[in-house]
């Protein structure tokens, strides 16, 4: 493995991202399973936000995901879902 924590690192053989430094975990997603590279940082993150709305808690997950990860546009809302359900059980609290 090359590379370093400021410019990133990177397999030495492919040039690819080295196996370890992936973080990607798989949620259903309208029933298939689907990845979401860095969810726990995702929820993390919006879970710093104190939200106690459905609507705004999937809202902002949604943005976050989207910023690292391939969202179809026909499949906002199943993400939506998915993403929401995922962060209710990680204790993630939330109100209607």
């Amino acid at each position: 493995m090359g590379g370093n924590e400021q410019d990133g690192y990177y397999c030495t053989i492919c040039g690819g991202i080295p196996p370890d430094k992936i973080n990607i975990k798989q949620i259903l997603v309208d029933g298939k399973e689907t990845g979401i590279d860095k969810l726990d940082w995702i929820i993390a993150e919006v879970k710093k936000l104190d939200l106690s709305d459905d609507v705004g808690i999937t809202e902002e997950l949604l943005k976050r995901t989207k910023a690292l990860n391939y969202v179809p546009t026909k499949k906002t809302r199943d993400y939506g879902e998915a993403l929401l359900k995922e962060y209710k059980k990680s204790g993630g609290i939330t109100g209607a």
